[in-house]
């Protein structure tokens, strides 16, 4: 019977029971991937206990806190939080031991991690954040965990040498499972295993996800966007315009009003979004033209990328589509449009069309909020 067949008869499937019945849709499967995805599932109570007793988890006094900055500098450049180190350090110790994986990528960590000698080494690879957002921990906004699963090359299985990165520069589309947990009210953990995104809620009397969210849909139109305005100036032509008729309201050319959202944690723009639609942009801009983006591929955008595909959505750089860019790097970052579809389309499609030219009559030009 299905998961969402128990739902519906009131009765609330577990994520083990859950990914059981996927797992029947495959006959010959050996159970390696749901043990896996349990891991993952244990690894982010585990986290969302840490982010849940916040200044409590430290010793008082100055400089202690959850919130509070180290010394250290990730591949990207951030200086790393207390909790960034600890969730990354979670991530590892839940799932390497197990014999799943065959190696592992982090946000955090400047290389891929291989199994450690002595341990099993499995047919997977994990690639996660491992606390997205982790510059609001000090002010208790809602932050969580991004992750994708994706398989290792059967010839590095078979032969048993050392993995290399580009083991993991595979395209989003190639992705076997992708989810993320999200810290806040209640700790949710949202995932697709390739058939459709669910979502599970973190039940503290039992110590389980139960399944609370089946089948989730993202309405192919919206009211509302999400983006950093302060970037505006920054923004190419097309993210402006878009942003512009939006802000024009019922008198411009969409003919109807938008709200702006912007909560400067993906993982909670993401929920957001799948609970009720929208559209987000952290485009590419010419803040530093050198850069194609700041959000990163394989542990950002390509797992929310994939979850929105999944749920009827559409990810996309603005000039294609987010699942079909393969990786060049571990570390890439690149421009990232998602939510309803309707509305994605529309930016890929201003993509596309010429650049409007300026106005050579300054009364007369179209003016905007953001327009230089």
């Amino acid at each position: 019977m299905p998961a969402t067949q128990h739902y519906r008869d009131g009765q609330r499937p577990t994520l083990t029971q859950f990914l059981i019945e996927q797992r029947r849709r495959y006959p010959g499967a050996s159970g390696d991937f749901n043990a896996l995805m349990l891991d993952v599932a244990l690894a982010c109570k585990t986290i969302a206990r840490a982010v849940a007793r916040g200044e409590l988890a430290y010793a008082p006094g100055a400089g202690s806190g959850v919130g509070t900055s180290t010394d250290q500098v990730n591949v990207q450049g951030e200086v790393q939080k207390k909790l960034d180190i600890l969730s990354n350090d979670i991530f590892i110790r839940m799932t390497e031991w197990a014999g799943h994986l065959a190696g592992q990528a982090s946000e955090e960590m400047d290389e891929h991690r291989a199994i450690p000698d002595g341990l099993p080494r499995g047919k997977y690879l994990l690639v996660f954040d491992p606390l997205d957002g982790s510059s609001n921990i000090d002010v208790n906004v809602s932050v969580g965990s991004i992750f994708s699963v994706l398989r290792a090359p059967q010839e590095a299985i078979d032969s048993g040498r050392p993995l290399t990165d580009a083991d993991f520069l595979q395209p989003g589309s190639s992705q076997v499972a992708a989810g993320y947990a999200l810290y806040g009210p209640t700790t949710m953990l949202v995932i697709s295993v390739g058939n459709g995104v669910h979502g599970f809620t973190l039940d503290h009397d039992v110590g389980e996800f139960m399944l609370t969210h089946p089948a989730l849909q993202v309405p192919p139109d919206t009211q509302e966007f999400a983006i950093n305005a302060s970037n505006s100036r920054f923004w190419e032509p097309p993210i402006k315009r878009f942003v512009d008729e939006c802000m024009a309201g019922q008198t411009g050319p969409r003919g109807k009003d938008f709200n702006m959202r912007w909560i400067a944690s993906m993982v909670a723009e993401a929920h957001r979004i799948l609970m009720r639609g929208g559209v987000f942009m952290y485009p590419r801009d010419l803040k530093d033209p050198a850069k194609p983006g700041r959000l990163r591929l394989l542990y950002e955008a390509n797992p929310i990328g994939f979850l929105m595909e999944q749920a009827g959505g559409r990810a996309s750089t603005g000039r294609q589509a987010m699942l079909g860019v393969v990786p060049t790097s571990l570390h890439q970052r690149i421009g990232l449009i998602f939510g309803s579809k309707n509305e994605v389309e529309r930016i890929e499609r201003y993509h596309r069309e010429p650049q409007e030219q300026p106005d050579t009559e300054p009364l007369f030009a179209v003016r905007g909020l953001f327009r230089d």
